[in-house]
């Protein structure tokens, strides 16, 4: 009897378990989700803001207003449990409020490039949240890439010289850093997302530019590695204002 009745707690703490942990992972899951709807406003905004587009912009930057209104109501006053002792957590709501008002008046006033700082500093504050719980999603994943990739294109330079072993080497590694993390946002990407064919145009056609690089660093062939590094850079941004 006894142990019928331990086995019976036994899987009821098992299932109060389960239902703990998928319960954690919805509200985080939940959190992720809102914060990309509102993200998604924010890139297009930053996007027309490249092109000189204001009245389009300035239309996202409402939306995005929007979008981080109801955010800050759903999940300022309740924590997903992965945030859990997070300074930072506290400030982004007021620190994100702050940094919108400042896009719309430095839109208003004319400061296009000032708007833009304003919406990236956003996206900055949300990559330093979840960095600093150690969560990851696309966006940080591609923000990561684009990273390597500055670091690589730093050497589009007609000027290279080749004859030192420390350049090769360092544009082999850079090249290298870049594809692994590229394919990490492939990993990390939604089903959905990895089967869009702007997604893989840009996750395959990247990749398959850095493949060339072995090949330029073995021939000194600046033109080589220079029309991979222009491809390169179209695709590093297309994947920053699309997926980042």
């Amino acid at each position: 009897m006894w142990v019928c009745s331990a086995r019976k707690i036994i899987l009821l703490l098992s299932a109060l378990s389960f239902w703990a942990s998928a319960a954690l992972g919805g509200d985080l899951a939940d959190f992720n989700a809102a914060v990309e709807s509102a993200s998604a406003h924010n890139r297009v905004a930053i996007g027309y803001l490249r092109t000189g587009n204001v009245d389009l912009a300035s239309l996202e930057i409402d939306r995005l207003r929007e979008a981080w209104d109801q955010l800050t109501q759903r999940f300022a006053g309740k924590r997903p449990d992965a945030f859990d002792g997070n300074p930072l957590y506290a400030t982004v709501w007021t620190a994100g409020s702050a940094r919108l008002v400042a896009a719309d008046l430095m839109l208003k006033t004319g400061r296009a490039d000032a708007a833009a700082s304003a919406l990236n500093g956003l996206r900055g504050d949300l990559y330093a949240l979840r960095n600093a719980s150690g969560i990851v999603v696309l966006a940080d994943c591609v923000r990561d890439a684009n990273s390597a990739a500055d670091a690589l294109l730093r050497y589009d330079e007609a000027a290279l010289d080749w004859s030192k072993p420390e350049t090769r080497f360092a544009i082999a590694a850079r090249a290298s850093i870049n594809g692994y993390l590229l394919a990490r946002c492939d990993d990390i990407a939604s089903e959905a997302v990895r089967k869009e064919p702007e997604f893989r145009r840009l996750i395959d056609g990247a990749l398959a530019g850095l493949a060339f690089i072995p090949t330029a660093i073995a021939n000194r062939d600046t033109d080589l590695l220079h029309r991979v590094l222009g491809e390169l850079r179209s695709f590093d941004n297309l994947l920053a204002l699309r997926f980042g």
